[in-house]
């Protein structure tokens, strides 16, 4: 260490060197702490509607620290291993759940479905289901992934889907429900075409 002038010294290499390194250190410390704790209040908060379906894929812990779509990106990898599931070009992912024998609608068609939405912890953001009232809407008139699941689908098929940010809400997100970036699962009935 080198002084000059009153008192006050200028850092010499191996000084300075250490003066980088410390911060970065700290916040490792920080992050390993903090990580747990977060673990811990998610925990909490989420009680038993976050447990994930025993079929669907778990997340790993490391995940309470990704953002959204690094979450929904390791989510649809460990999908895409499991049996029956197919991933479209687009990203789109979906399972047959029950085939049905109806006929299958075009993009201007109106449809009456039965849904429940998920967020991939499993914790349910709507469903037709317990409103026990079926969602009658245009083909074309809906989040990409659900027109192109859709397309491909028979009157009485069940599938479930899940679905990519870029084929659901994006960056923008739906109100205060669904945040932005967010994968999405779905599991949907088509009951007829209107």
């Amino acid at each position: 260490m080198r002084r000059s002038g009153q008192g006050h010294h200028e850092p010499d290499e191996e000084e300075f060197d250490t003066m980088r390194f410390l911060p970065r250190r700290a916040l490792w410390r920080l992050c390993a702490c903090i990580t747990p704790l977060l673990a811990l209040t998610a925990a909490a908060f989420a009680g038993p509607a976050a447990l994930a379906q025993d079929n669907a894929p778990q997340l790993e812990e490391t995940s309470i620290v990704q953002t959204p779509e690094q979450r929904g990106r390791e989510y649809m990898a460990k999908n895409a291993e499991r049996e029956g599931v197919v991933t479209t070009e687009s990203g789109l992912q979906y399972e047959v759940l029950k085939s049905g024998d109806g006929e299958t609608p075009g993009r201007r068609d109106q449809v009456s479905v039965h849904y429940r939405g998920t967020f991939i912890d499993g914790r349910v953001f709507d469903s037709s289901i317990e409103r026990r009232q079926p969602a009658q809407f245009r083909v074309n008139g809906v989040i990409p992934g659900w027109t192109e699941a859709l397309l491909q689908m028979r009157v009485g098929d069940r599938w479930r889907l899940v679905i990519p940010p870029q084929l659901a809400y994006g960056e923008a997100g739906a109100a205060d429900i669904i945040g932005p970036n967010e994968t999405l699962v779905f599991e949907v009935e088509l009951l007829a075409i209107l």
